[in-house]
C-alpha cells in the first residue's frame, strides 16, 4: 500500500510503501476485542476491599436472649442484615490478570494497523522534529497533519529531538507520544489518527512483521 509522506507543514514530499505483512494483514475483530479486554483487565489494580462481619468492630455481645422476647433470634449486631454490620458477598482484593500468547497479541495489533490503513487514518511524516520544545509548535504541526482528530504519535528512539516532541505534547489534549516498541491495541483503538515518522516503519516491521 502506497501512502504519502508529509512534512511538518502537512505538505507531501514523497510516497512510501507500507509493509504489507503489517498493514495488509487479515482483520480479526474477535482477536482485537480479546486483546483489548486483556489489556484493560491487566490494568486493573484489584485493590478493592470491604469489611465482612468478622472485620467490623463490636458485635461481640448477643443483642438479646435467644427466647422469650418475641423477636427473631440474633447472635450479633454486626450481621449483614443489621445497619452498621458487615457486608455479604462484597468485593475483596484479587487479580484480574488475563493471559494471551504473544503471537495472538501481535496478530491483534496487525489487524488494528490494517484497519487504520484501510480507513486512511495513518499519517506518515518524513521527520518528527521541532525547532524548540514549544507546545504551540507541536499543536500547529498536529493541526497540519491530523486537523482536529485525536492522535497517537510514535517515536523510534529517545534522543534530544524526540524528547522535545514528548515535552511539547504533554499539555495537548487527545494526543499521546509513545515509543514504537510499546505500541498496543488500546491506544490504537482509542486514538483516531496514527502519526508515524518514516523511521518508525522499520521498527514496526521488525517487531510485527
Amino acid at each position: 500500500m502506497q501512502i504519502d509522506v508529509l512534512n511538518m507543514e502537512g505538505k507531501k514530499v514523497r510516497t512510501v510503501e507500507l509493509p504489507p505483512a503489517v498493514f495488509e494483514a487479515p482483520i480479526n475483530l474477535d482477536l482485537m476485542h480479546q486483546a483489548f479486554q486483556r489489556q484493560m483487565a491487566n490494568a486493573r489494580l484489584g485493590t478493592h476491599q470491604t469489611k465482612t462481619r468478622s472485620d467490623v468492630s463490636g458485635g461481640g455481645k448477643k443483642p438479646w436472649r435467644q427466647k422469650g422476647t418475641g423477636r427473631a433470634r440474633q447472635g450479633s449486631s454486626r450481621s449483614p442484615v443489621w445497619k452498621g454490620g458487615g457486608g455479604a458477598h462484597t468485593p475483596h482484593p484479587h487479580l484480574y490478570t488475563q493471559s494471551m500468547p504473544l503471537k495472538m497479541r501481535r496478530a491483534a495489533i496487525r489487524s488494528a494497523l490494517t484497519v487504520k490503513a484501510a480507513e486512511s487514518n495513518i499519517v506518515v511524516v518524513d521527520e518528527m522534529k521541532l525547532a524548540e520544545p514549544k507546545t504551540r509548535l507541536m499543536a500547529a504541526a498536529l493541526n497540519n497533519l491530523v486537523g482536529d482528530s485525536s492522535a497517537l504519535v510514535l517515536i523510534s528512539e529517545k534522543n534530544e529531538s524526540t524528547e522535545w516532541v514528548l515535552r511539547s505534547t504533554n499539555n495537548l489534549p487527545d494526543t499521546k507520544v509513545l515509543m514504537a516498541g510499546y505500541l498496543n491495541i488500546r491506544d490504537l483503538m482509542v486514538f483516531d489518527k496514527l502519526v508515524l515518522p518514516e523511521a518508525v516503519l522499520d521498527v514496526i516491521a521488525t517487531n510485527l512483521g
